[in-house]
């Protein structure tokens, strides 16, 4: 008996070769990384390719797809430029951990809708008002860089996680706009 394998996603080789391109590009560019910087990098990656490769194998529907996509590349943006620079301050500012918080909204939050795409919309859309909060209270608090450059900071962070979790909510809601649609298309006998 023949085996009939299932096509792989197309996408797959080009994205797991990209993310090993970009943890090269530190190295070409003659950055001063040193092996646990390296190692870091590629743990991030890692988690990355496996939770999207996850996210496409969970469902079929392109839209939900796209919306796990943006919120899984949203979630590591947010770890990784809060790392790397700090949304607050510098990369040293300990009130930088406030954005965990926001990643635990988005995590826990998926969790107890079990990642559902009806569910997911509300868990986007509180991630995108915990992203506002954190920021805000960040600036008002003081822990944000002095003057114009905090006010740019937590403004630029706010605007740009903001808009990425809400991009990631229309997703959902297109996906679960679907699903009712296709649950009620079927006839019942």
């Amino acid at each position: 008996m023949r085996t009939v394998r299932r096509p792989t996603f197309p996408w797959r080789l080009l994205g797991w070769g990209g993310l090993a391109g970009l943890l090269l590009l530190p190295w070409a560019a003659g950055a001063p990384w040193t092996p646990a910087d390296y190692g870091f990098a590629a743990a991030m990656f890692a988690a990355l390719g496996g939770m999207i490769e996850l996210a496409v194998r969970t469902s079929g529907n392109p839209a939900y797809r796209a919306g796990a996509i943006v919120a899984i590349g949203t979630a590591f943006l947010l770890l990784w430029s809060n790392a790397a620079v700090g949304l607050l301050g510098d990369g040293d500012n300990p009130a930088n951990a406030v954005f965990l918080i926001v990643l635990a909204i988005a995590i826990l939050g998926g969790l107890f809708v079990r990642f559902g795409s009806a569910g997911m919309v509300r868990v986007m859309q509180g991630t995108a008002l915990a992203q506002l909060l954190a920021g805000t209270l960040g600036w008002t608090l003081g822990w944000a860089a002095p003057g114009g450059q905090g006010v740019y900071e937590v403004t630029l962070g706010i605007a740009l996680f903001g808009t990425l979790w809400l991009v990631a909510a229309g997703c959902f809601a297109r996906a679960a706009r679907h699903s009712a649609q296709s649950r009620t298309a079927s006839p019942s006998i």
